[in-house]
Formats: C-alpha cells, sequence, structure tokens
C-alpha cells in the first residue's frame, strides 16, 4: 500500500464542501474509498446521510459518475449498471476497465435492501457492495436498526422507566455475506486507514461480488465529541466488539488483534446512546454485552486459527 505522502497526492475524487455533520464518518470512509480506486469507478448510492447530504442540488461532492438510488436498492441499481457495462464491452463499445461500488447504510443494508443485496451477491456481479454503518437510521432521526446494538437509546426504541433500549442483538451481516460463498468479505472500521484502503482495492481486484462492512461512528446518533470519531472506531476494535478481519475464497484471517483486549465498558462510556446502562439496576446489559462480544471473539479467532 501507498504511504500518506503518496496518498496524499492523489486526486480527490470525493471532495470538501459537501453538508455532513462535523466529526461524520460517513464522508471519511467515501473519501477513504474512492483514494482507493485505481481504475474509473461508477457509484451508486442508497438513500442515507451520505447521500442526501453530498448531492444537494445543484452541487455535488462527487467527481465521479454517481446514481441515487432508493433506500432498498442500490445493489440492484449498481448490477444493472455493471451488466449493461458488460454488454456493451462484449460488442465492443467500451474497453476501458471499470470498477462498481455501491454505498448503502445499515438501514439500506442490514434491513430494507438485504433482499437486493442478496441477489447481487448470488447472482456473482462484479461488484463492491459497502455498507457504511452507523447502527441506525441516523438520516431520518436515530431510529433503531438491526445493526443498532443491544442496550442502545435510540428513538424507536427509547431507555426509560419501562425500557433499557434495545432489547435485541444486532445481526451479523457479515456473516451473512460471507454465506452467500462470494470471493471477498471484510469487516474494518474507519479508524484504518492503512487496513481500510488495501482491502477495497483487494476487493475490486477480485472476479466476482466483493463485500465490506465499514463500522462508521456516528457524533450524532452515538452522542460523543466531533473530534472523537476516529477514537470511537479505535475503541470497538480495541475491545473487541467490531472485530478486524477479512474472508478470502472461504479463509478468514484477522487483521487486527488487541495487544490488551479491553472491556466493552471502555466503548459504551463515551456514548450517550448507553448513558442509562450505567445507572444501578443496568448492570445486567453490560455483563450480556461483554458475554456476547466474548462469545464472538472467540469465534472469530477460531475461525481464523489464531
Amino acid at each position: 500500500m501507498a504511504n500518506l505522502k503518496e496518498l496524499s497526492k492523489k486526486e480527490e475524487l470525493f471532495t470538501g464542501g459537501h453538508r455532513l455533520c462535523s466529526g461524520c464518518g460517513a464522508g471519511i470512509v467515501a473519501r477513504q474509498v474512492l483514494i482507493a480506486c485505481e481504475k474509473p469507478v461508477v457509484i451508486a448510492n442508497a438513500t442515507g446521510c451520505l447521500e442526501v447530504a453530498t448531492t444537494i442540488f445543484p452541487y455535488t461532492a462527487w467527481k465521479v459518475p454517481w446514481f441515487h438510488s432508493a433506500f432498498e436498492n442500490a445493489a440492484a441499481t449498481i448490477a444493472g449498471i455493471e451488466a449493461a457495462y458488460n454488454a456493451l464491452k462484449k460488442k465492443g463499445k467500451i474497453t476501458e476497465e471499470i470498477n462498481f461500488i455501491a454505498f448503502g447504510g445499515d438501514g439500506g443494508t442490514y434491513d430494507i435492501g438485504l433482499q437486493a443485496l442478496s441477489g447481487a451477491m448470488e447472482r456473482g456481479h462484479r461488484i463492491l457492495y459497502i455498507c457504511y454503518n452507523n447502527e441506525a437510521y441516523m438520516n431520518t432521526g436515530i431510529q433503531r436498526s438491526s445493526a443498532t446494538p443491544k442496550g442502545a437509546n435510540t428513538t424507536t426504541a427509547p431507555s426509560g422507566k419501562r425500557s433499557t433500549g434495545k432489547i435485541q442483538a444486532r445481526k451479523d451481516l457479515t456473516a451473512i455475506m460471507v454465506a452467500h460463498n462470494i470471493p471477498y468479505v471484510a469487516q474494518t472500521t474507519l479508524s484504518f486507514h492503512n487496513d481500510l484502503i488495501p482491502k477495497v482495492q483487494k476487493a475490486l481486484a477480485v472476479d466476482g461480488p466483493s463485500f465490506m462492512n465499514i463500522l462508521q461512528p456516528c457524533r450524532l446518533g452515538w452522542g460523543y465529541p466531533p473530534e472523537d470519531t476516529i477514537r470511537m472506531g479505535r475503541l470497538a476494535a480495541d475491545t473487541c466488539i467490531w472485530p478486524i478481519y477479512e474472508v478470502e475464497n472461504g479463509l478468514y484471517k484477522l487483521n487486527y488483534k488487541p495487544k490488551e483486549k479491553n472491556p466493552v465498558t471502555e466503548w459504551l462510556k463515551p456514548q450517550n446512546r448507553f448513558k442509562h446502562l450505567f445507572s444501578p439496576g443496568n448492570e445486567e446489559i453490560i455483563k450480556q454485552l461483554q458475554e456476547d462480544v466474548d462469545k464472538n471473539w472467540e469465534k472469530i479467532l477460531s475461525n481464523c486459527n489464531t
């Protein structure tokens, strides 16, 4: 991978001047992904924070061909574009090598867009689908999604006298994508550019579908100071609540192992959405979260033969 000095000399294909929140991780994800691209690229973008805040008419932050899709069909959109490209290439009307990427938030990926995503992966389109995962429907008012962790306070799973926030555990979408037996699946956060960028390049190089689940801290929905976005991603990796790994042709590889596995409370405490869990009587929720993290971490280590 090129070093930071070399990367800084590349043309920025995702520009400043957009209207994402101060400290928003979605823009950081988009910027890193496009820096990783070495060929012309076409983007499909599901409805969500990244879409609405970067394309306010008549302005755009994207310096590449970009298509807006509805919440549910970014995967179908980019698959259709890739199919049209292949048809034109077969007729000799296009000779250039082009990459195809879809961006969707966790709401448009874990929930509303799962059917389209599954279909595109099963059909074998040569596309990269990126979920920028901020663990709720942040764009429409911080409602819970199936990516929201247990115990989080959201506007549709509020904490209070009769509730401790979301009661369900979050869905393991990365595992679902692995079960599609596609060539490349990866999980990372925006806090590790030297992990994220090579993974994008590896995903775009495979001959078939690829998927990346990128944890994207949200300063608004999670409730932390804007300058702590990168720190929040690192805490997720260091507490093992968000393991950093990849699965290439069915083989697991661990990409980051913290020197010391920190307790999950280190990740929970800086976030307002978990503030209520530290009140007397909610100790059991934190205990369950730690047990779930430990169990999943051991499973990942076992899959990676580490």
